[in-house]
């Protein structure tokens, strides 16, 4: 169950369109962040500290509407929080299949069961759940704050993929990871014929309780080698396969934070979704009043060991399509793995 034809041609399109226009700066990924408030309360979330006033609040579904057209990405994805738990959450994904945006929904899964059974939601090539499973089973229960979790997820899966929806797992990878344990996790999660798997080394937030899983970027790079060494060839990443590379530490990137634009309660979020220096009032505002020369892991801090999906997997494909060079690196790399 591989990504629809039509939305690899639809990014691949959209790209060399950026290309022959010579835009350096273009979005990629919509970042639509309609809510913070969530039923987990995971140790490494920064999202969910806010005070009470501020997890009442969300985006209405024309604020919605109103920022994907403003931003023109071709894909949106709907962290939080937890997506499901907003009211408007179906009009708004119905309203962005009428718009033919490709739709990544993040969900923990815990109301992923309960909305399908519903009829919440319709099956459509635009529309994927991406499930967040944070490894096997007791490293997954561990690391959200509760026991059960997993279970209840894979349940979740396992309806979603034979109702004909599109699913997708997102997996985090905190210190003290084995990788041993995380390839198992590979399989299981192929098992149950999920149609790819996301991966990330776990951000730093300064708001999350424990600091203590996050990693550096040496031991990201470890890490993912071991993990990704020899890879079985029943596996299937819903990623570049350049930026699997870099996150091995086999290509250095830097980081492209205007590719996944983050638009939330606040505005369009200064300068990613993962650090908040400000906020811009429209999407034009955003591009032209951020510094991005301030940022990136060899010029701040706080972006020295980050090496998330978010910043670099718009420079993995602004990559592949840099010309015949990025190309046959591309190629090279899927048959790698």
């Amino acid at each position: 169950m591989p990504v629809p034809l039509s939305q690899i041609w639809t990014v691949a399109s959209y790209v060399v369109k950026q290309k022959l226009r010579r835009r350096k700066r273009y979005p990629l990924v919509l970042m639509l962040e309609p809510l913070f408030r969530c039923n987990l309360s995971c140790a490494g979330c920064g999202k969910i500290q806010y005070p009470g006033h501020i997890l009442r609040r969300q985006l209405t579904a024309e604020q919605c509407f109103n920022a994907v057209e403003e931003c023109g990405a071709p894909i949106v994805s709907i962290p939080g929080g937890e997506p499901l738990m907003h009211p408007e959450m179906p009009a708004i994904v119905r309203g962005l299949i009428e718009r033919r945006k490709y739709i990544y929904l993040c969900t923990n899964a815990l109301l992923l069961k309960e909305k399908i059974e519903k009829g919440d939601y319709t099956p459509s090539k635009y529309l994927s759940f991406s499930v967040h499973m944070d490894g096997p089973k007791d490293e997954h229960d561990f690391a959200v704050c509760r026991e059960g979790t997993f279970e209840q997820a894979v349940e979740a899966i396992r309806l979603a993929v034979k109702k004909g929806f599109r699913v997708t797992t997102n997996t985090t990878l905190f210190e003290g990871a084995d990788p041993d344990k995380v390839r198992g996790f590979f399989d299981e999660m192929m098992d149950l014929d999920v149609e790819g798997m996301m991966l990330s080394p776990g951000y730093s937030y300064d708001k999350a309780p424990d600091q203590s899983g996050f990693l550096g970027r040496q031991r990201t790079q470890e890490l993912f080698s071991r993990i990704l060494t020899q890879p079985k060839k029943r596996w299937r990443f819903n990623h570049s396969p350049l930026f699997l590379r870099f996150l091995q530490g086999e290509i250095e990137y830097h980081c492209s934070p205007w590719g996944n634009p983050t638009y939330n309660i606040f505005g369009w979020q200064k300068p990613c979704y993962l650090l908040q220096e400000g906020y811009a009032e429209s999407f034009q505002q955003l591009m032209e009043s951020t510094d991005w020369d301030r940022y990136g892991h060899t010029k701040n801090e706080k972006c020295r060991d980050c090496m998330v999906h978010s910043g670099y997997e718009a420079t993995a494909v602004d990559d592949t399509f840099s010309g015949p060079a990025g190309l046959w690196r591309t190629v090279k790399s899927t048959f790698s793995l």
